[in-house]
């Protein structure tokens, strides 16, 4: 269903009873809410939650921002690498803004918040924001945004910001989607070949937004100031990382488990920057504790 949040319109799908308590999840980089698998959900249903995702500004079905233009990322990436001030046409914060948003038109007052990669830095804004609307905080494969910490190698990071030899074609597309995928997977649980391509092609057939992941990776190069402000946080918090993680390296989970008070680190050998379905039921555990302790 469609929403007014922030004065803009998003994508969100809300699952299980009002009664449940409620969880945000928030996705990643250029990834739509379908990028929380449907399977993970149902644990998640099954655990008393109800489950709320939305598409962020930019990607899947909510609105896009290609009146803003188009940034420059290989300048964006000179900057960010050199520690200076990036531009960016809007900001984490007002991402994290629509997810607030997306609590006031379902009319919740808190809810549990989850985050994933970039929606996991989306998620360390929300509590930031509005620390009285976060029960619970889950960071999944992300970062404190602190520019000392090791970012991915050149070959991870020139493959994230490679394009299709014709972004026109359809295969051309999948192809190169799913090479990405492969490379920041997690080696302990690869997904079948046939399974994850299927999963990109459905997630593409929904909605491709190339120019709206530009606009969101300026928004992560730019946002340069949350690192110090994260003693703040009081809100219990757990981070979920993989050891093999190739996108956001390992050393990220440990730096951002230092700089929030309340946090505790679960350490996963062998995942990767994915979702690996055998671990789903670890995801829902830790995300369930973590929420009793948020009452």
């Amino acid at each position: 269903m469609q929403i007014s949040s922030n004065g803009i319109a998003l994508e969100v799908e809300d699952q299980g009873p009002p009664s449940g308590e409620p969880l945000l999840m928030i996705m990643g980089l250029g990834m739509q809410l379908t990028g929380w698998p449907e399977g993970l959900v149902q644990q998640l249903l099954a655990q008393g939650f109800r489950v709320i995702r939305f598409d962020n500004r930019d990607a899947g079905l909510s609105q896009a921002f290609d009146h803003l233009g188009v940034p420059n990322i290989g300048l964006a990436s000179v900057q960010h690498l050199l520690h200076l001030p990036v531009r960016s046409p809007y900001s984490l914060s007002d991402m994290a803004r629509d997810a607030l948003g997306v609590l006031d038109a379902l009319g919740l007052p808190q809810a549990h918040v989850c985050g994933a990669s970039m929606g996991g830095m989306i998620a360390q804004h929300v509590a930031l924001l509005a620390p009285q609307r976060v029960k619970s905080l889950s960071l999944i494969m992300t970062n404190s945004g602190a520019r000392s910490v090791p970012g991915p190698s050149m070959r991870v990071r020139s493959a994230l910001l490679s394009r299709a030899p014709n972004p026109h074609d359809f295969a051309a597309v999948v192809e190169r989607t799913y090479q990405l995928f492969r490379l920041i997977g997690s080696p302990a649980y690869p997904a079948p070949e046939a399974e994850l391509r299927e999963r990109i092609k459905d997630s593409l057939r929904r909605s491709m937004r190339p120019r709206g992941v530009l606009r969101q990776l300026a928004a992560i190069a730019a946002d340069n100031r949350r690192a110090g402000q994260l003693g703040r946080i009081q809100t219990p918090t757990l981070i979920i990382h993989g050891d093999a993680d190739p996108l956001v390296p390992v050393p990220a989970a440990h730096d951002l488990a230092r700089r929030i008070p309340t946090a505790s680190l679960d350490i996963i050998p062998g995942m990767g920057h994915d979702l690996p379905e055998p671990l789903w039921p670890r995801f829902v555990d830790g995300i369930r504790s973590v929420a009793r302790s948020g009452g």
